[in-house]
């Protein structure tokens, strides 16, 4: 499809970190119905169904999410609810009404045992939480639509609401305390500047419907991320950041040690994205223009 001033794009959970970066980034280019999750429970199939309805868009893009990893061991249901289940509701109204599903879920539905390289959207998933569960279900769910797309992100940083844990990482490296962070936990950064711009391409693209892996090029450890960030704000990374050793029992959630993903198949379909190192300079520099640190 064409993304074009007259597309009218609805996105649910607007009021989130990557939600707000997309309406950022949409807002000159297509007609945005942005709302909350105060705004629409998208677990709710008859206010779904009205939403979609009143607001008649061409495009679904679905932002709510159970971020709460670790919470969603406790609470199961909200997180198969609203990552899972109301992927189909939204899904089925997206069907009734011959709108696109633009549906974001997780490298967490990955957890090799070892290092295979960087994983393709083939890869086999091993979801070993319940949120990994959900969002996978989630992703199984929005194949209910034919006009659908399915982008796995991971370790999101940036934009101005929600603030994620490289976020917590950048501003403690500022405030000149020493970090830890993972030396053994192999990850592909994702910058919501750039989620977004990617977002916009697959919209204004004629990129087939699917599963799309949409993160930074490249894969690093945390460790690594720490001391780049640091590097970019003017401090020594020996001195700035403690490498530590990722214990995936440490946690009530099972993470996955190793979930880098591979982008090829979104650049094939003409949507590049940058390195992490360049996401990481342009986030730093996001950061100073801001105030956010000097």
């Amino acid at each position: 499809m064409a993304l074009r001033p007259q597309t009218r794009v609805l996105v649910t959970g607007a009021g989130a970190q990557l939600g707000g970066t997309i309406l950022d980034r949409l807002r000159d280019a297509c007609e945005l119905v942005p709302l909350t999750r105060q705004a629409l429970d998208v677990t709710s199939a008859t206010a779904v169904a009205r939403a979609v309805a009143e607001h008649r868009p061409d495009v679904v893009v679905n932002c709510a999410s159970y971020n709460d990893v670790d919470g969603a061991e406790r609470d199961a249901v909200a997180a198969i609810e609203i990552n899972g289940l109301a992927v189909g509701v939204l899904a089925d109204a997206c069907t009734r009404s011959d709108a696109t599903l633009l549906h974001f879920s997780t490298d967490f539905v990955f957890s090799p045992d070892d290092d295979p390289g960087l994983l393709v959207e083939t890869s086999p998933v091993a979801p070993r939480c319940v949120y990994a569960q959900s969002k996978l279900l989630g992703e199984i769910l929005a194949r209910r639509t034919a006009k659908h797309y399915v982008l796995r992100v991971a370790s999101l940083f940036g934009g101005t609401r929600t603030k994620s844990s490289l976020d917590r990482i950048a501003a403690a490296i500022a405030a000149g305390t020493t970090v830890k962070a993972f030396s053994n936990r192999t990850v592909t950064p994702s910058y919501v500047v750039d989620l977004a711009e990617a977002t916009a391409g697959v919209l204004a693209r004629d990129v087939p419907y699917g599963v799309y892996h949409c993160v930074n090029t490249g894969k690093t450890t945390w460790v690594e991320v720490a001391r780049e960030l640091a590097r970019r704000l003017g401090r020594d990374p020996e001195t700035a950041v403690a490498p530590s050793i990722f214990d995936p029992t440490a946690f009530p959630a099972r993470r996955p040690t190793y979930a880098a993903m591979s982008n090829a198949a979104l650049a094939a379909a003409g949507v590049p994205l940058p390195t992490w190192q360049d996401a990481i300079a342009r986030y730093v520099t996001a950061l100073r223009a801001s105030g956010a640190v000097t």
